[in-house]
């Protein structure tokens, strides 16, 4: 008979870093020459961000923001070693990662065998040492279970929702780090080394009108302003939610114990146009962290794609499909924590379902 657990987690790429580069992202922010000076002026931001800013631009603050995450990912994987699940689902965003300009689907199972990861390819990119002081080139495996995903894809697809599928990775990138994080932060004390669970992804085009058009990341509000060619959008918040829920019957339909993970923060600074790209949207993470602890699943399929971009939230479109397994399973939240932060690009959210 299948057992199911769900949890929330981040897959924060700073988290990967060294202290003194998880501020990275609005020290990049702050050079453009677009956003009015008074708004890029510590004296007049929130007194959370002065106070994260501090005389060393966030680098106590990110020693600290790093122990609370690591807090809430210890309590994460406890609860999944004490499930000892046979398959782990990550719902993760693919920024313009592992899809690009060839196609873009809205979900993809990815049916992968066993696959050789670039742990710090990411970092490798924006030059930023890791956390761990280990070479930039350190690789490890992760576990597929392919039987498992191509019987998931079947009966997703069979319950009407439309959904693609990958037997390989795309040749010449590194895999989404949406996915390779989630398993290196589940496993922060073994980077490098075996973990003992197969991991499905299960690839959503969070992005929507910015995966091509801002390929995936940053843009200067001068591109912005100069009108973007934007894409069309991604699957809407309630879609997700359905994909949630077919996917949580199509498991519990079989005989495994699966862990269904959402793997995001929530609002995103460089995506959070309104504000500047300076903090993230944390009144609409607010509110829906108070409805997820609350259980008022009506709330969140009331979320338009308009509300998710214009608040920066997009990768949260995981967390829609988290929430929809959850409300078809009648799993109860047993824990949660929100991390707030005004400098380090994301609020954080976890989450445990049983």
């Amino acid at each position: 008979m299948a057992e199911m657990l769900g949890l929330g987690i981040t897959h924060y790429p700073m988290l990967a870093g060294a202290d003194t580069h998880m501020a990275n992202l609005l020290k990049s922010t702050l050079k453009d020459p677009d956003i009015p000076a008074d708004r890029k002026d510590v004296r007049n931001w929130p007194e959370l961000a002065q106070r994260e800013w501090g005389d060393d631009q966030g680098v106590a603050a990110a020693a600290a923001h790093r122990a609370r995450l690591l807090s809430g990912l210890t309590r994460c994987r406890e609860a999944l070693d004490e499930f000892r699940p046979d398959v782990v689902v990550v719902w993760g965003d693919d920024q313009y990662e592992n899809f690009r300009e060839e196609v873009i689907p809205s979900f993809c199972v990815l049916a992968y065998d066993d696959t050789e990861v670039e742990a710090f390819a990411v970092l490798d990119m924006i030059k930023v040492p890791n956390a761990w002081g280990l070479p930039k080139d350190t690789t490890y495996r992760m576990r597929g279970l392919p039987a498992f995903a191509k019987q998931l894809a079947t009966d997703v697809l069979t319950a009407g929702v439309d959904v693609a599928y990958s037997y390989e990775q795309r040749k010449g990138v590194h895999f989404p780090h949406a996915f390779a994080n989630t398993q290196i932060f589940l496993d922060y004390e073994h980077v490098g080394k075996e973990f003992p669970y197969p991991i499905v992804p299960i690839a959503v085009n969070c992005y929507g009108e910015h995966v091509i058009a801002r390929q995936g990341g940053m843009a200067k509000f001068a591109d912005i302003e100069a009108g973007e060619q934007l894409d069309p959008p991604g699957p809407s918040p309630v879609r997700c939610f359905e994909l949630g829920r077919a996917v949580a019957r199509s498991v519990a339909a079989g005989d495994k114990r699966v862990a269904l993970v959402a793997s995001a923060s929530w609002s995103h600074a460089f995506l959070n146009d309104k504000d500047w790209h300076l903090r993230p949207d944390s009144d609409a993470d607010i509110r829906l962290y108070d409805a997820l602890v609350a259980g008022d699943y009506d709330t969140w399929q009331k979320v338009t794609t308009r509300e998710v971009v214009d608040a920066g939230q997009h990768e949260m479109l995981n967390w829609f499909c988290l929430l929809g397994a959850m409300s078809e399973l009648g799993l109860e939240l047993q824990w949660s924590d929100f991390v707030p932060t005004e400098i380090l690009n994301s609020n954080k959210v976890f989450a445990l379902y049983q």
